[in-house]
């Protein structure tokens, strides 16, 4: 795996070169290959993963064997001997829509039969004295109905120290000592019981098994925008996380929820520092998942992740502004491990898996200066003597499928999978949901870029955002609100596209792919928000997964809850 990233990147790089370099180089060009050099590395490893996934998928005797042995203890039957805590950790959410999810959870697991194992949590955060009424409220009225109410808590804290991870680390000291392991759910999880049973005796058959990531899928949406990203994102990862699983192998991701953590070296070995100096890079730690994971493996326990899709289930933020939010925070989180890649002891994988975070980021500021540079390059181009039109035109279009590639490789496994397409509505609505999410897909990769990019820039200056509740509903978005927030997008689309536009119409259409997001960053907000939009496109079944069509009885269940 390493050897064909280091070699597919090195190629790029090299191609890149010789056509920046054709007659001679310039400051915007050294600028663009630079950025290239730092851009490129996430998405030659995201090709990779999407094609190791495809071929252990479909080119190998027995896939789940091959990147993940570990599963097969999940098929055992009798009675299980671990004592399981389900735990929901919840800020000023919701109050009936959490608590709605949570019942739904244990009624799945006692009709497996073994829901006596397992005891369940509510760890509030909420600082809002009116949802921490309701909290207490529907918490009581859930007690006073449900027979076993001693396996039912709930607590709340006076403050957030630490986050979600003080959050856990509370529950740890209280309750920790009752319980082998643990099940974190964000405040959107949902899991049903038969996947939760089958990771807690692949638990209890694996002793050192640390922690067991369960591969999270979408919900079904209500918004435009949450049922396009859904649609892609469900397609990207369902190869990419095979191909991940495989190279990673007991050094695997943790993703901070739907999975189950075994708690006594949680508790013991996974303490997160608090790093020294001031937010955004000092303070405690927001992204607080990948540094866990890689504190169990230097305690000598594996972190492994489920490479199949199973009940395990989460909400997608419903607009593009949600999203962008959601994005800032997970990058200020991610920038600080900067402090940690010296940490002594950590596993080189580990290492890499805390650098590999990192780069998620730090290749978008990157990126968005090569696409900045390309008027320049263009320019520089036009005057070279002998200038490889055709190898610049191989790169662009290479690098392009690169990108694309860990969803390619979902959508063809869709294809080859017996039943795949008719799970997902059929050859017609799936190929209308391809076109409509290729173009979103990279409409959106322009917007979040530009964003990120100048929220990075913002903490270069010692600004920083908190971790608060998050809006999870369909909600419309207004032209002013989508216009003030995404100003930045469309000023610099309009001043790129002139600028190329003047040079070539043709190199103009050409570079569409690339910057029509920043051009319609507030049309795009404004239009997939819409509720009554969403509502069409998912009663015509568009961007459907296959819980749309065939919903599993939870999600049914929740959906009928909400009517």
């Amino acid at each position: 795996a390493a050897a064909l990233n280091l070699a597919t990147l090195a190629a790029l790089l090299l191609g890149a070169g010789r056509v920046l370099g054709t007659d001679g180089w310039t400051a915007a060009e050294i600028a663009m290959l630079a950025a290239l050099a730092v851009a490129a590395p996430w998405h030659v490893l995201g090709f990779w993963n999407g094609v190791f996934g495809l071929w252990m998928r479909h080119g190998t005797a027995d896939p789940v064997a091959a990147m993940a042995p570990h599963m097969a203890a999940g098929d055992g039957s009798g009675p299980l001997a671990l004592r399981v805590a389900v735990i929901m950790t919840i800020r000023n959410e919701r109050t009936d829509a959490v608590f709605a999810r949570l019942r739904l959870i244990k009624r799945s697991v006692d009709a497996t039969g073994q829901g006596g194992a397992f005891a369940y949590y509510v760890l509030s955060d909420t600082s809002d004295s009116a949802v921490a009424t309701a909290e207490e409220a529907a918490f009581a009225a859930w007690r006073a109905e449900d027979p076993d109410a001693a396996r039912l808590h709930y607590r709340r804290r006076d403050d957030n120290a630490g986050y979600k991870a003080g959050n856990l680390r509370d529950f740890c000291a209280r309750w920790g000592g009752d319980h082998e392991v643990m099940v974190v759910l964000d405040a959107d999880s949902l899991m049903d019981g038969a996947t939760l049973l089958r990771m807690a005796r692949i638990m209890q058959a694996h002793p050192r098994l640390g922690i067991l990531q369960s591969l999270i899928v979408a919900k079904p949406a209500d918004s435009v925008f949450a049922r396009c990203f859904q649609f892609g994102m469900r397609a990207a990862m369902r190869c990419y996380t095979p191909g991940y699983a495989w190279w990673s192998a007991d050094c695997g991701p943790f993703w901070g929820h739907n999975a189950m953590v075994r708690i006594a070296p949680f508790a013991t070995q996974c303490h997160l520092p608090v790093l020294p100096g001031r937010p955004p890079f000092g303070g405690p730690i927001l992204s607080h998942d990948q540094v866990e994971a890689a504190l169990m493996r230097k305690a000598g326990f594996e972190v492994r992740v489920m490479p199949e899709e199973c009940g395990s289930w989460e909400g997608n933020p419903p607009t593009l502004g949600e999203f962008v939010r959601r994005d800032l925070r997970w990058c200020q989180g991610n920038l600080q491990y900067v402090r940690l890649l010296a940490w002594p002891g950590l596993l080189p994988a580990s290492r890499f898996q805390l650098f590999w975070a990192i780069l998620m980021f730090a290749g978008i500021p990157a990126w968005t200066l090569a696409v900045a540079m390309l008027p320049f390059a263009a320019h520089a181009a036009q005057g070279a003597v002998a200038y490889p039109t055709g190898l610049a035109s191989a790169l662009y279009a290479i690098f392009l499928v690169m990108v694309l590639t860990p969803k390619f490789a979902g959508w063809i496994d869709v294809l080859l999978t017996r039943g795949s397409l008719a799970r997902h509505g059929g050859g017609r609505v799936f190929a209308l949901g391809v076109a409509i999410e290729l173009v979103f897909g990279l409409m959106l990769t322009a917007v979040t870029t530009l964003h990120t990019t100048l929220f990075m820039l913002g903490l270069g200056l010692g600004r920083a955002i908190g971790w608060g509740a998050q809006a999870r509903e369909a909600h419309a978005m207004s032209w002013g609100g989508a216009l003030r927030q995404f100003l930045p997008e469309t000023l610099f689309g309009a001043a790129l596209g002139a600028a190329l536009l003047a040079m070539s119409p043709l190199l103009f259409i050409a570079s569409l792919p690339l910057i029509a997001g920043y051009l319609l960053a507030a049309p795009l907000a404004v239009a997939t928000a819409d509720p009554a939009r969403g509502a069409r496109m998912r009663a015509a079944g568009l961007c459907g997964i296959p819980e749309d069509f065939a919903p599993p009885p939870e999600i049914a269940a929740l959906q009928a809850a909400r009517r």
